[in-house]
């Protein structure tokens, strides 16, 4: 049993809005959950899993550019903000710091709704307290 997080983070990596999916779901279904819940941002940065042009077109929508870069099968390449797309980083700092927690980082809960709880929980302890 695996799981995917899908994170919205601000721009100091502290996580905004969490989403858990299967781990063979795409991370389109993550994508398509948390684009109701996008704050008014200018920038929103994420990697080749969300590359897809009806997202890019939703985020557009919004008004907020995508700093993306596309799937290797794509055959028109797509530009994006290299510069910035080095800040994702962040975002990867904040997974690594809420798998320190061992109920994370092994999955003791086998219900989904707990686990994201569970998440919830350490990402409230680490970033918010």
């Amino acid at each position: 049993m695996n799981t995917k997080l899908h994170a919205i983070c601000d721009s100091q990596g502290r996580p905004i809005d969490l989403f858990v999916t299967a781990g063979q779901v795409s991370d389109y279904t993550g994508a398509r959950a948390l684009l109701g819940s996008l704050p008014k941002v200018e920038w929103l940065l994420g990697d080749r899993g969300y590359d897809a042009d009806w997202f890019r077109e939703a985020l557009q929508d919004k008004g907020i550019h995508a700093c993306i870069p596309g799937r290797k099968q794509r055959k028109t390449p797509v530009r994006y903000d290299k510069r910035r797309y080095k800040r994702r980083n962040r975002i990867e700092i904040m997974c690594g710091r809420l798998k320190d927690r061992r109920r994370v980082a092994t999955r003791y809960d086998r219900c989904p709704k707990v686990f994201l709880s569970a998440i919830a929980l350490a990402a409230t302890v680490i970033y918010w307290l």
